[in-house]
């Protein structure tokens, strides 16, 4: 036994007083006259002996009750397997409240038992100590210590929410908060079904501060869901079917028969098939869309599933421009073949400009830029084609016989490209081409054809260094067309000049058109038709407008509000925080009646999976340094903290001890007469 407060059982020297008191009572004795002493003796003896029976019993039931008093205020316990620590205590307590938590748990929802553990753990701790209530949307009113009435208030306001988060952020969290505080006991308390794909807390090292795990175990539910979706092509084209590439996922242990894959586009809901789903495993669909007219599009993929629901719809976005803008820069006149290849795609517009008479603030404005046979490239022009590049477009470079080659190399070393060397003549054929990259990916239909390469009468040379990727290539394995990424962006370098005197691609239709379609389309950004909410995303639009006063709004399901902005050069960077709720379509403008961007945001995908630790498999999961409190449905938990926060109590008993021998002594001396 040990005891929460040690000093009071000083007050153990009080029990003298009333040992005191018995040595030194005297009683006063009335004299009584009789008429026959015969008996008087034997009278006094017996009287005597029952006062002095009955006055040690009083002094024992007074020194119970004093020492029971004293020891209640020293608190004993029993130590249990915690350790009991004194002091004001600083307690955080995680709720759980993302969509798994509403799966219900006896007709009730998951998060309603995590709320009245929560209320559990608060009751269990003293009135003067300190506590946090933190949930999944990590709002600032959750990040500080509050008194034990206001805990109980947060509580109450706890509703289901789209975040989720890792545990590793919530514990992290958890740490901040009650290190603000001064107590000297730190305990955090995660309530949650626990999920495999966010508890991250294997065999967790950190021992401060104490950290418990409270399981809530629902009934499983299969569960299918719309993973991911995203268009096979970078770019969408008006008038073209563009190929949405669909992935469902089955998340149950049970095979998923026929199930409806249907989308709503253009106003209209449109089945798109069925599909069968194994145990565990993904399929992959295609869905095609037609496009029939320029701007922003909205789409929404759906599968029919019950009762898991949040994850059955994806939403998503994308535009399509009215034409694809060509910038073409030449050393003297335009190249008659590339105007005739641009003219014959409506679709492209192709603008001619001369090297000597360039706007680079301008070249945003393109999806691509062709350099034809200019013979230096100026150390202003490398450096706006490279910021151009790494911000997502795309440059074709032809270079002139003529060209200079330390101009050139300075250019290309800006991407990590292959060095020029000098012009060599000589005729060589390319004898291979790369049809698994985009460029020329689906462009043939038989593959195996003998297909017409171009050939050249001469080419510069190039060392093989280079981190590109080879699309053309000789027949002695030199690369005749290279494939460099910068960033968002690419740059397309061929060792030949464009002139037909030189090389026979212009003449060559099936390698060149294809060539100037796709590398006009290619993107390395990573062109997002969805983003997910609650995660850390930031979005991106075209910043076209000038002035100090500008501020941009979102405008969707969730209302409209003014997200925080950066705007850097031609771009504005937009973050959300928590400030979206709801899955759905949402429009950046700045005037109300002008949309500049649409973004669709759907619920993470994290709480689609249904599997969860049971709390044995819990506890080898986190190690030691983790306590899981597995408690019976039924059971209070209040009792258990105290327990473990405090060990046994004995204190009660110890004061129901006091009070039963005070009436111990007042029953004796009120009916035991001398």
């Amino acid at each position: 036994m040990q005891f929460l407060f040690p000093t009071f059982l000083f007050a153990l020297a009080a029990l003298a007083i009333p040992i005191i008191i018995h040595l030194f009572y005297f009683r006063k004795f009335k004299k009584v006259y009789f008429t026959n002493v015969r008996f008087l003796r034997e009278v006094k003896e017996e009287t005597s002996a029952r006062s002095k029976l009955r006055n040690l019993l009083v002094l024992l039931s007074r020194i119970l009750a004093l020492t029971g008093l004293i020891f209640a205020f020293a608190q004993p316990f029993i130590p249990q397997d915690a350790e009991v620590k004194a002091g004001n205590k600083a307690v955080s307590v995680f709720i759980d409240n993302s969509f798994s938590m509403s799966a219900l748990s006896q007709d009730v929802p998951l998060v309603e038992k995590a709320k009245q553990r929560a209320r559990e753990i608060v009751e269990a701790y003293a009135a003067t100590d300190r506590f946090q209530i933190l949930s999944n949307d990590f709002e600032g009113r959750h990040q500080r210590l509050v008194s034990k009435e206001d805990a109980l208030a947060l509580i109450e306001e706890i509703k289901i929410s789209p975040s989720v988060r890792n545990l590793t952020e919530v514990v992290t969290r958890q740490k901040q908060a009650l290190a603000s505080g001064s107590e000297e006991v730190e305990t955090a308390y995660l309530i949650s079904d626990f999920q495999k794909n966010v508890t991250d807390l294997k065999n967790w090292p950190d021992t401060l501060p104490e950290i418990n795990l409270v399981p809530l175990q629902s009934v499983q539910e299969r569960n299918i869901a719309i993973d991911t979706a995203w268009f096979e092509a970078p770019v969408q084209m008006i008038g073209q079917t563009n190929t949405l590439i669909v992935r469902v996922r089955n998340y149950s242990n049970q095979a998923a028969e026929n199930i409806r894959l249907a989308i709503k586009y253009d106003g209209q809901t449109k089945p798109a098939g069925t599909m069968s789903i194994p145990a565990g495993a993904v399929a992959t669909d295609t869905v095609s869309l037609t496009v029939l007219r320029t701007g922003w599009h909205e789409a929404e993929l759906s599968v029919t599933d019950y009762p898991v629901q949040f994850d059955d719809k994806y939403f998503f976005s994308f535009h399509v421009a009215e034409q694809v803008n060509v910038l073409v820069i030449n050393e003297e006149s335009a190249n008659r073949y590339l105007d005739a290849a641009f003219a014959g795609i409506p679709y492209f517009k192709a603008v001619n400009m001369s090297v000597r008479n360039l706007e680079f603030s301008q070249f945003p404005n393109y999806q691509l830029i062709v350099l034809n046979e200019t013979r230096e490239i100026s150390s202003g022009l490398a450096a706006e084609l490279n910021r151009y590049a790494r911000a997502g477009g795309n440059v074709l470079v032809f270079p002139s016989r003529n060209a200079g080659i330390a101009g050139y190399n300075s250019f290309l070393q800006g991407f990590g490209a292959a060095s020029l060397q000098a012009y060599e003549d000589g005729v060589k054929n390319v004898g291979n081409i790369n049809t698994s990259e985009f460029v020329f990916r689906d462009v043939f239909d038989n593959k195996s054809a003998n297909l017409k390469l171009p050939s050249v009468k001469g080419s510069f040379r190039s060392e093989r260094s280079g981190t590109g990727e080879t699309l053309l290539a000789f027949r002695d394995g030199s690369a005749f067309l290279s494939k460099y990424q910068a960033d968002q962006g690419h740059l397309y370098f061929c060792v030949a000049p464009l002139d037909e005197t030189q090389s026979d691609l212009v003449r060559n239709g099936e390698i060149f058109i294809p060539l100037l379609y796709k590398t006009a389309i290619s993107s390395a950004r990573n062109l997002r038709i969805a983003y997910t909410i609650s995660r850390a995303e930031t979005l991106e639009s075209d910043h076209k407008v000038e002035g100090n006063q500008i501020v941009y709004k979102l405008r969707g399901p969730s209302g409209e509000f003014i997200p925080e902005q950066r705007i850097v050069g031609s771009r504005v960077f937009i973050t959300t925080a928590n400030q979206i709720q709801q899955a759905g379509f949402y429009d950046l403008f700045l005037q109300s009646e002008a949309v500049i961007n649409k973004f669709a945001f759907n619920f993470d995908r994290k709480e689609s999976d249904l599997a969860c630790y049971v709390p044995d498999e819990l506890q080898t999961f986190v190690g030691d340094n983790i306590k899981v409190l597995e408690i019976n449905e039924e059971a209070i938990l209040t009792a258990k903290i105290e327990e473990r926060s405090q060990g046994i109590s004995l204190w009660r008993w110890f004061l129901v001890m006091a009070l039963v021998f005070l009436g111990v002594e007042v029953l004796l001396l009120k009916f035991w007469k001398v």
